[in-house]
């Protein structure tokens, strides 16, 4: 009796689904910003939509779409205004989701420093580190008050960007996430203080994009790891800290006073709809990247984004 009902058992037992693996390349090493992506990995949203997702962070940042347009990852993090150029360069990207929804690029002062508004700002040393689009941004902001490129000096810091402005070596930067570099300044004691591009004349966009190759994706599987990033936003902004306790536990690393801040400036800017497109930042954002001459002409809106919830 006892062999047939575990001879029944068996015949009626589940059999185990193999999980459809996938590879996704983070944009720098595991920070806030990724909050969806490691949620849902360690909470089993990816596992409950049949995929087993690798997570990889990157030796070089500018590697990753790079990677995905070869074919070597299925989806990498990224930066809408990257992706701009990128496909005018040719790359085969597009973007299939976003993951923070605002911009976190911020131009940033010392807050008891003399730079109290933007006009402030003549004559002065302004540090950055991606020569192209931030040198337009910075042109759209000067802009607005009245200035132009010639009144400032520009300073590659090379990703020095809050220790060149403590420093005094420069007066400014941009390209400063106001999720990191003001809480470390706050940290260090030396205050800062953001102008937000998108107050002062820069069309706002999606800061962090998941990009994928357009002529090799799996369309099925990006949905399920959207739809999954999408349960573990939901998670995280009903239950911040929770999530948090979540999140910091997958390294120590990450259990420090920088990044518990930074969390807690980053979650309220997540895509609660992550698979959701909207088209006007796209359009908007290549028609100012033509303006500033950073692009020749413009590329159709299916060309730089696809919403695949519409498809």
């Amino acid at each position: 009796m006892k062999y047939i009902v575990a001879l029944l058992a068996l015949m009626t037992a589940a059999p185990a689904l193999a999980q459809d693996k996938m590879t996704i390349m983070l944009d720098w090493f595991v920070n806030p910003d990724h909050g969806p992506i490691i949620v849902a990995q360690e909470k089993g949203y990816f596992a409950d939509q049949g995929l087993e997702v690798e997570v990889i962070a990157p030796a070089d940042p500018s590697d990753p779409p790079k990677m995905v347009a070869a074919g070597q990852a299925d989806l990498a993090v990224s930066y809408q205004p990257q992706l701009h150029l990128q496909v005018a360069e040719g790359l085969p990207l597009v973007r299939v989701g976003t993951l923070v929804a605002t911009p976190l690029n911020c131009l940033l002062v010392l807050q008891d420093g003399p730079v109290k508004t933007i006009a402030d700002l003549k004559g002065r040393k302004i540090g950055f580190s991606v020569a192209g689009v931030e040198e337009a941004l910075l042109q759209a902001i000067l802009g607005k008050h009245g200035l132009t490129l010639d009144d400032i000096e520009l300073v590659n810091v090379n990703w020095s960007l809050s220790p060149s402005l403590m420093s005094g070596q420069v007066d400014a930067v941009l390209g400063a996430f106001r999720n990191f570099e003001l809480n470390q300044m706050e940290i260090e004691e030396v205050p800062g203080r953001c102008f937000y591009i998108e107050e002062e004349g820069v069309p706002t966009y999606d800061e962090l994009i998941y990009v994928a190759n357009p002529k090799q994706m799996d369309k099925g599987k990006i949905r399920r790891f959207l739809q999954a990033t999408e349960l573990a936003t939901q998670y995280i902004v009903n239950h911040p800290q929770d999530a948090w306790d979540v999140f910091s536990g997958t390294s120590s690393e990450l259990q420090d006073e920088l990044n518990a801040k930074a969390w807690v400036d980053t979650w309220p800017r997540f895509a609660l709809r992550p698979e959701a497109l909207d088209a006007g930042r796209y359009t908007r954002f290549e028609a100012f990247l033509q303006d500033a001459g950073l692009v020749e002409g413009t590329r159709p809106l299916s060309d730089l984004a696809i919403d695949l919830g519409a498809e």
